[in-house]
């Protein structure tokens, strides 16, 4: 099949669910445009800060656009790409963005609240300890294999077979990601300088940034190890983690938005232009090398469909900044339709480069980046432009969720020992410590770099069942949420029935698997962790799911 119609059909699809599906769902839950948001009623300048419709539109897609949505579905086309299309679609729409929204929706109605804070007024204490450990331990996931794929990415050197040109490409990157961090700090206090900027003034500053950033990273390429980029991120998470919001994040991913949103284009444009033939089979089977389709399909692609750690970015970092609620379709169910875009132009470059009907060797980084530089070289563009520009743009998917997942794992930890209070001066001694932003971010970073020794490919099948789980109990506290405050949730109860079925068969497929490994060739570093996290989770979400649906079931207040 032609990819310029599947790429037509996704984006027809996806704008027609927007508009009718999105704008439906805020009718029945109710958008208040004169109430005041969370980020007026406790403005700090830190985490909640007013910021404009476009700035936490461009937050919220930078933040959840990872390594998902190109990964995801290319990995999962060895099924074939009308189920992935399928999924990308239907799981976009009625899953991942009715996810995002009501996230982001239960969190500012509940003072900017995290998804911990919520489950706790509305199923309870216990209920908040158990998902805040769970949240914590995902986090630990998802920055391990982050910086691994980063850092990977960002290699010039010290990698045996590498040739000159690719050292250049991912030096020069490097060079490029690390212009980013100063850059968008200033970016940042030029805005707290000025005050209110008028947006197209905002957005041609920002474009013009991305350039004068681009050949300057062209001109003085980094050249370093692996192990010396995995520092030098840790570095930038700690960044992150503490800084003001305003100061580096928002900028930061502002003008990754336009680069990202340039890449899509691009590619999208290079489908009109090439109209690349789908190479890849249109369905392989229900089992392929002994992967069942179900659960592995929905497992695998998480981004672009439906991921637990939307949740997290909704109502741990966009209601914080969200100006007004009639901003909310947009930031929360609008980002995961363009992300889900994203999936299907993944799945549309991997299916024009395919080889003997599926997908070709190599990771899927490497495989996105091929393709779409191919298109870009179409129009004349340098094949050494375009490399270095699908190399900057793959790093900077994983390090836009890498940022705020560092944010999210500090805050995590810091609640998982809140009591009655956040007020320290009310608190022992040791309860100041452990809620300290600076003391949990470190505990966060180094027991996350440990993990990175493990490496992203053993980490990421288990990142994918541990992400669909936590979609799980988002959707539980969404739906709780909903019921309490007397507002239509049934919406939400097919697709957390569905992830409830697909996340526990694929955990207990894990366990099984690898205690099979253990009882007859014992397990390695590597495996020892998968099962520990695997069994920890499992535990942990069946006990909260469990806590969620009584909730459900109880009878309604008169």
């Amino acid at each position: 099949m032609n990819g310029l119609v599947i790429v037509l059909i996704a984006i027809v699809v996806l704008g027609a669910g927007y508009l009718l599906y999105g704008r439906w769902l805020a009718s029945k839950w109710g958008l208040d445009p004169k109430a005041k948001t969370p980020a007026y009623t406790h403005e700090d300048g830190q985490d909640y800060v007013p910021s404009s419709k476009l700035t936490v539109f461009a937050h919220q897609f930078s933040s959840i656009a990872g390594a998902g949505p190109v990964t995801g579905p290319i990995l999962a086309s060895v099924f074939g790409w009308v189920p992935v299309l399928l999924w990308l679609l239907i799981g976009g729409l009625f899953f991942g963005a009715v996810q995002d929204f009501g996230a982001l929706y239960a969190s500012v109605k509940n003072e900017g609240k995290s998804m911990g804070m919520i489950i706790e007024k509305y199923i309870g204490r216990t209920g908040r300890k158990l998902f805040m450990l769970f949240c914590w331990l995902f986090t630990l996931l998802v920055m391990a294999a982050f910086t691994d794929m980063v850092a990977g990415t960002f290699v010039g050197k010290g990698v045996e077979g590498m040739t000159k040109a690719t050292g250049y490409a991912n030096s020069a990157a490097a060079s490029i990601s690390m212009l980013f961090i100063v850059v968008a700090i200033i970016f940042g206090l030029i805005q707290k300088k000025v005050g209110k900027m008028k947006e197209w003034v905002r957005a041609v500053v920002a474009i013009a940034l991305l350039v004068v950033m681009f050949i300057i990273g062209m001109k003085l390429p980094m050249y370093a190890t692996k192990s010396t980029w995995i520092y030098i991120v840790m570095a930038y998470l700690f960044l992150a983690s503490v800084m003001p919001m305003w100061l580096l994040m928002e900028p930061r991913d502002y003008m990754t938005t336009f680069m990202l949103l340039g890449m899509i284009i691009g590619a999208v444009v290079g489908v009109i232009a090439e109209h690349p033939t789908m190479k890849l089979n249109a369905f392989s089977g229900f089992n392929v090398d002994g992967s069942y389709l179900f659960p592995t399909l929905f497992v695998t692609i998480a981004c672009g469909a439906v991921s637990g750690f939307h949740s997290l970015v909704s109502s741990g970092t966009s209601s914080k900044t969200i100006s007004n609620e009639k901003d909310m379709p947009m930031v929360g169910y609008g980002a995961m339709v363009v992300e889900s875009l994203l999936g299907v132009i993944a799945l549309v470059v991997v299916g024009a480069v395919a080889v003997n009907g599926t997908k070709p060797e190599g990771t899927p980084f490497s495989i996105f980046s091929a393709g779409v530089a191919g298109f870009f070289e179409k129009f004349g563009i340098p094949v050494q432009v375009a490399t270095v520009f699908m190399t900057m743009c793959v790093s900077a998917l994983a390090l836009t969720s890498l940022d705020s997942v560092a944010r999210i794992g500090r805050m995590s930890f810091q609640e998982l020992f809140y009591g009655d209070t956040t007020d320290t001066s009310k608190m022992p001694g040791w309860q100041k410590v452990l809620t300290n932003k600076y003391f949990a971010t470190i505990i966060t970073l180094v027991l996350a770099y440990l993990l990175t020794k493990v490496g992203y490919a053993e980490i990421w099948p288990l990142f994918g069942s541990a992400n669909q789980l936590l979609s799980v109990l988002a959707l539980v506290a969404c739906a709780v949420f909903l019921k309490k405050t007397k507002r239509q949730g049934w919406m939400l109860w097919v697709p957390m029935l569905f992830m409830m079925a697909v996340t526990f068969t694929a955990l207990s497929m894990t366990i099984i698997k690898l205690t099979n490994a253990f009882m007859t060739t014992g397990l390695d570093l590597g495996n020892t962790l998968q099962l520990v996290f695997a069994v920890l989770l499992l535990i942990l979400g069946v006990l909260v799911a469990i806590q969620g649906i009584k909730k459900l079931l109880e009878k309604a207040d008169k």
